[in-house]
């Protein structure tokens, strides 16, 4: 039994039914919405259509490498459905969340139940996916079950606008550096000047934000923000050059107009496949919606702007792994109950399928008495089942997947794309060796 159909819900489920087993996969979606999503397909991305970096030097390209040589289903849908994004893999939303839910109830050993699940069984093996968006009532389900305080964080989802009401005439198409797929540049581009800036940043912290309720209150008071997906109003209250050296940074970046550097910049990524949609990249948001259009729309280029869909932020729900999980995602106190994807603290999407597809292997091993995984922790996805499994428990954080968190290297590189190197041929040298010692099959795969 799989509970949950996003990314690593559905992922877990492919690998379980792909190594033998007949999976129930339920998913709450259309009897009951969260409140962000708003289809009932499975794997549908509820904040940016961006997968992160492909590029086989950085840590989320390792990632994404490694799952592809595993046998991902969700990851090879997402480049099979991917859009122009520079050195990025972003997505057709619609077209993903197609495609990964028609190879799920087209599998003939996943039957997809759609209904709410409070209680976790105890008759069968059983992994938990329900995402950072759990319902109250399996919420308190899992809270009883571990025994252990739930810990929260905020979550925000960027606006969404049209792409025939960006002005033209003042943003322009282009690639930081002219790395991009596509000739005339991947990304929109707003420039700024600085007094337009200043303007926008006044503007920004003088708008009003969403009311939040009691207990989202007493959390904003002593916020755990994970700080890959802060509020762009949060990140302005840090400091007035807050913006621009976080996501409005313009290098790279040359305006045309004056063929110089902008002050600040605007990035607007293309979210759907016919180009007819636009989100603006970091610009996560819990600013009521008229004041979301009034100031959003200072913007050079942005004056005209149709939303189709503002910036809202959700509670994210994750659990103590390092005091709740083994590194094989096993609870502690039942072998055959498994947690995958953001409620473990794995962080950013690729993550998320990265540990689905673990929990969906290991629920299949388990049930056929072998050795159960644990990947190297030289591997980025071995690193992060390790991490959160591992860190300490009283100041436990989501983590995304980052060099950092790797073994160190035996020699010290000092160049950083070479150590970038280094650290993908050890972790794809590692999981060559590891594949072999455990019977895996390690399909070819490029980024």
């Amino acid at each position: 039994m799989v509970i949950g159909g996003g990314l690593a819900g559905s992922e877990a489920a492919w690998q379980a039914a792909q190594h033998g087993l007949e999976v129930e996969l339920y998913e709450m979606r259309p009897v009951r919405q969260t409140p962000a999503h708003v289809t009932d397909k499975l794997a549908e991305l509820v904040c940016s259509n961006s997968l992160g970096s492909k590029l086989p030097d950085r840590a989320a390209g390792l990632l994404k490498l490694e799952l592809l040589r595993l046998g991902s289903m969700v990851l090879a849908s997402a480049f099979e459905t991917a859009l122009p994004a520079g050195g990025a893999l972003a997505v057709d939303r619609e077209a993903f969340a197609s495609l990964v839910t028609r190879r799920i109830e087209e599998h003939p050993r996943i039957r997809v139940i759609r209904e709410e699940v409070t209680t976790i069984p105890d008759d069968r093996p059983v992994i938990v996916a329900s995402g950072p968006l759990t319902s109250d009532a399996l919420t308190e389900e899992i809270a009883r079950l571990t025994g252990e305080e739930y810990l929260y964080f905020f979550d925000a989802i960027a606006p969404t606008v049209t792409a025939d009401s960006i002005n033209m005439e003042i943003a322009f198409r282009a690639s930081r550096y002219g790395r991009g797929d596509v000739e005339e540049g991947d990304y929109i581009n707003c420039p700024l000047n600085e007094e337009e800036y200043n303007r926008f940043v006044d503007a920004l912290l003088e708008a009003e934000t969403i009311e939040l309720r009691e207990f989202e209150q007493r959390m904003w008071e002593d916020p755990r923000f994970f700080e890959g997906c802060l509020p762009i109003e949060v990140i302005a209250r840090r400091g007035r050059q807050a913006l621009a050296f976080g996501p409005m940074r313009p290098v790279g970046l040359i305006d045309p107009r004056t063929g110089q550097r902008p002050y600040a910049v605007v990035q607007l990524r293309q979210d759907n496949l016919a180009g007819t949609l636009y989100n603006m990249v970091g610009f996560q948001t819990n600013l009521k919606w008229d004041e979301q259009r009034r100031v959003f729309r200072m913007i050079p280029g942005l004056e005209h702007a149709e939303f189709v869909r503002y910036g809202m932020m959700h509670r994210n729900t994750f659990i103590n792994s390092p005091v709740l999980l083994r590194p094989t995602l096993q609870f502690r106190k039942r072998d055959d109950l498994f947690f995958a994807g953001q409620i473990t603290g794995v962080e950013g999407y690729v993550g998320n399928i990265g540990t689905g597809l673990v929990a969906g292997i290991n629920a299949a091993r388990l049930l056929q008495g072998l050795e159960l995984l644990v990947f190297p922790p030289t591997t980025m996805l071995g690193a992060l089942c390790h991490y959160v499994t591992h860190a300490d428990p009283k100041d436990f954080q989501p983590m995304k997947a980052n060099f950092g968190i790797l073994p160190p290297l035996e020699r010290r590189i000092r160049n950083k794309r070479a150590r970038n190197r280094a650290y993908v041929d050890r972790a794809l040298a590692d999981l060559e060796a590891f594949a072999q010692e455990h019977g895996l099959t390690l399909e070819p795969a490029t980024l």
